[in-house]
């Protein structure tokens, strides 16, 4: 029994070091110009001064859409602070990110990267793939893989930047 105890320890403690935001180690902020669903261009350069969540998703993830709750959750309650999200769509058609948004309304905007060059130039291999920028531009924070964003050791480094 004892070895069992051990090892399920051992799960949790991997599992629970899985679920933390890592530092960014993968050099310069690319820059990130998208259009949203109604054809306005979002620069990552106008969010200057704020903390911004850049999520990259798809429809088909699970883990994507199953995170996407919590994303909300984190901006709702950060709301009057300078802390934006931007969900950046990887390569899917308008009609079906639409549908989706009908099941799941979300209240940041969904910018559409049509042909993948942005999740390239973010290092995004693997969706969900999530970066925390900094104020001053640089990212700082990534995840990749599901994570509860509103979870109280993301909410503490969100704060750290925000201060």
């Amino acid at each position: 029994m004892r070895p069992f105890v051990v090892l399920a320890a051992l799960a949790f403690a991997a599992a629970a070091g899985a679920a933390e935001l890592k530092a960014w180690t993968g050099g310069a902020t690319p820059p990130l110009v998208l259009q949203d669903l109604h054809g306005r261009t979002h620069r990552l350069a106008d969010y200057r001064g704020k903390v911004v969540l850049v999520n990259f998703w798809a429809t088909w993830c699970e883990p994507c859409r199953d995170e996407m709750p919590s994303i909300e959750r984190l901006r709702q309650s950060l709301a009057g602070t300078p802390f934006e999200v931007l969900a950046v769509n990887i390569g899917e058609p308008l009609g079906r990110i639409e549908r989706f948004l009908e099941k799941m309304p979300l209240g940041f905007p969904v910018l559409l990267d049509r042909d993948s060059s942005a999740a390239k130039a973010w290092k995004a291999r693997v969706v969900p793939a999530t970066f925390l920028v900094g104020p001053d531009g640089r990212i700082r924070y990534v995840h990749y893989g599901e994570l509860d964003w509103s979870s109280e050791p993301v909410r503490k480094r969100v704060a750290e930047l925000l201060e």
